[in-house]
């Protein structure tokens, strides 16, 4: 008998809705809730003319990509493209255990990461009109700033993720069973 929902790679869900929020809920086969983050994205790129700020980046306008962007509309993007990137992964990785009979695990992966992302991405859209940062040209652009600051922050979630709350978390379940006994 075929399965209706063969093994999907979350590492190929993710990098789907790196490349458009949306893509890889498509590719899970999360039909509704994809085509809606892709209706999002297309909403919140045109209003916050995501695409001109990235054009005037790439072309090193400064003035053009400080000017055309709408901060209002733009500040949401980060959000959307955090959420489809996590929600992709972690459903990739639930359908996997249920193609091989494991219960799908209550815990989520790279959490932190995704929340780093957003949380730099919108700081840095943020910080990227600040003084300090005109110094070094490369920062001085909401597109470029939003990027570092979220690639930072996604490594400093991920860390703090791994290396705090999960051994933390060992710890508290570890004391439990010691009580328990």
């Amino acid at each position: 008998m075929r399965n209706s929902r063969p093994y999907m790679s979350p590492n190929a869900a993710l990098c789907w809705s790196m490349l458009l929020p949306g893509f890889g809920q498509l590719y899970n086969k999360d039909y509704f809730l994809g085509i809606t983050l892709l209706a999002l994205e297309i909403i919140i790129n045109l209003h916050a003319h995501l695409n001109l700020v990235l054009f005037d980046s790439f072309n090193g306008d400064v003035f053009a990509s400080h000017h055309s962007i709408n901060y209002s509309w733009g500040l949401f993007y980060p959000a959307l493209y955090g959420y489809a990137m996590w929600q992709a992964y972690n459903a990739a990785k639930a359908n996997n255990r249920k193609l091989i009979g494991e219960p799908v695990a209550t815990r989520t992966y790279l959490s932190g990461f995704f929340i780093g992302i957003v949380l730099g991405m919108d700081l840095g859209l943020f910080l990227h009109d600040q003084p300090w940062f005109k110094k070094i040209a490369f920062l001085d652009y909401p597109v470029f700033n939003g990027l570092l600051f979220g690639l930072a922050l996604g490594f400093l979630g991920h860390f703090l993720e791994k290396n705090v709350y999960r051994k933390h978390k060992k710890t508290i379940e570890l004391d439990r069973t010691v009580e328990k006994n």
